[in-house]
């Protein structure tokens, strides 16, 4: 009898265990976890994307309510892409955008290349010249946006590229880069504001800013 209820509670037991693991294999119950735990911590860490591709659909809905936006990133190409056509076209944009991209100018001490060295480990089409070709491809990019939009600053910076920062007013989406995998497939954490992660990433960018050097001229005065 005792190995016939023991063998009923270890069943019983065994069928909790799954179920909790099927519960947090969804994203809502994993994030609601998570979320707790940072109010308890003040992390302010209120989700974790498992690739950094899967935060763009939050991205754009608060990219779209910002009132203000700062991108540090490794290349730029998500500045070409849905996410970010909000603040292109029509309609009223941030009153700023501050955007920071690698130097693509040859130099000895290029962080740029060192990137392009440690990822071509991993995919071997991935070439210094083709790294410094799609960055300046966006910095082109952003000069024609410029042309149209007003409030928005691209400065460059030679400065080790280990993380991508996208902030507002209300959050920042960080991407910590992997020595061996592309961005697009690292992990992404979303930090509200105001909390440790949050401000971290502010500081990271200010910090960028202040040793970066204009890329685009001085943004013309908002239109009334």
């Amino acid at each position: 009898m005792t190995d016939f209820l023991l063998g009923i509670l270890g069943s019983l037991a065994a069928s909790a265990i799954l179920l909790v693991l099927g519960l947090l294999r969804g994203a809502r119950p994993v994030w609601w976890l998570v979320s707790a735990c940072s109010r308890y911590t003040g992390t302010g860490l209120g989700r974790v994307y498992r690739h950094q591709s899967s935060a763009e659909q939050d991205l754009g809905r608060d990219l779209r309510r910002a009132r203000w936006v700062k991108v540090l990133a490794g290349r730029g190409n998500v500045l070409t892409r849905e996410v970010f056509s909000p603040l292109w076209s029509a309609g009223p944009p941030p009153q700023s955008v501050q955007i920071l991209l690698p130097d693509p100018g040859p130099r000895e001490d290029s962080w740029l290349d060192r990137r392009s060295q440690e990822v071509s480990r991993f995919d071997p089409g991935f070439t210094r010249d083709l790294l410094r070709s799609q960055v300046r491809t966006n910095i082109d990019y952003l000069a024609r946006v410029t042309r149209t939009r007003d409030g928005i600053e691209l400065r460059t910076f030679n400065l080790p590229n280990n993380c991508r920062v996208i902030a507002t007013d209300r959050a920042a989406y960080l991407t910590f880069y992997s020595a061996s995998a592309h961005g697009r497939n690292s992990p992404c954490l979303y930090a509200r504001a105001p909390g440790i992660l949050y401000t971290a990433a502010l500081r990271q960018f200010d910090a960028t800013w202040t040793h970066a050097t204009p890329a685009l001229p001085a943004p013309a005065p908002r239109r009334n």
